[in-house]
């Protein structure tokens, strides 16, 4: 509060802008956003106190959409299981299987699920959508096939979801959910942590419900749950999905661009 009552305009990046913050910032009239996630900025408060909220979507998708990839196929070919019981003296030749001709479900086809359409159509996957914006056309075009949650937790050999964290998606992965799934499905969150709850998750993993998951967030950072993170079967990375040097760089000069653009604009005054 003391820092920010000082300013105009602000780049900020996982601080909680809420009602408190705002109502003791008076001179403040624009946020610009460093990243792409706004779960953490209250929208209401900033038009009560009029203070425009600038921000880009996009920006760090292919980071977000690369890891994803990264973390299917390491789950799927057992890279990752095979890597650690190697470091441990273990010789375990078991190569997993293809993500070739698998059946992948994603939760969330905006910027970043569509761009991980984009990089698993080598891949000739079955590919499941849902989304709560109506989207037939692109997926009539990408040959795509609309689904319900359910269908995609019940038919999806890899489920990967893609979404904001809000009520509707509060833990979407959980207990019943994860019973719908193959006992050799893998879960991917590389969207936001609370999606999927994590007690949940580590019963499903620990009883072999499910085969793997791979998870990039967390509803507390860094996590607490030191059983949780040694679990064998799940690839745990550091809310890293945005975090390429390149996805970095934009996503900085973005926030940077928006605010010259809104100045520029005549709004500063």
């Amino acid at each position: 509060i003391k820092f920010l009552s000082k300013c105009d305009i602000a780049i900020v990046g996982l601080d909680k802008i809420d009602e408190e913050i705002l109502s003791h910032t008076p001179k403040l009239k624009a946020l610009s956003k460093y990243g792409v996630g706004l779960d953490n900025i209250d929208f209401n408060a900033c038009k009560k106190y009029n203070i425009e909220v600038l921000h880009t979507q996009g920006v760090n998708k292919r980071s977000v959409s690369e890891l994803t990839l990264g973390c299917i196929l390491s789950l799927l070919r057992n890279i990752y299981v095979s890597s650690n019981l190697l470091k441990n003296n273990i010789w375990e030749k078991n190569g997993g299987v293809q993500l070739s001709n698998k059946t992948i479900g994603i939760i969330g086809v905006g910027n970043i699920g569509k761009d991980l359409i984009e990089l698993l159509k080598p891949f000739n996957c079955k590919v499941l959508v849902n989304d709560i914006i109506n989207q037939d056309v692109y997926y009539k075009d990408n040959n795509l096939i609309k689904s319900s949650k359910e269908e995609i937790f019940r038919d999806a050999d890899i489920i990967t979801i893609h979404t904001p964290l809000n009520e509707s998606t509060k833990y979407l992965v959980n207990k019943k959910s994860l019973n719908l799934m193959k006992s050799n499905a893998i879960v991917i969150n590389t969207a936001r942590g609370g999606i999927i709850n994590q007690e949940d998750l580590k019963w499903a993993l620990k009883n072999n419900i499910i085969a793997g998951a791979a998870i990039d967030a967390y509803e507390i950072e860094p996590p607490e749950d030191l059983e949780f993170l040694s679990l064998p079967n799940l690839i745990n990375t550091p809310h890293i999905g945005g975090n390429a040097i390149e996805a970095v760089e934009a996503m900085g000069e973005s926030a940077i661009e928006n605010i010259l653009n809104w100045i520029k604009n005549g709004n500063n005054r």
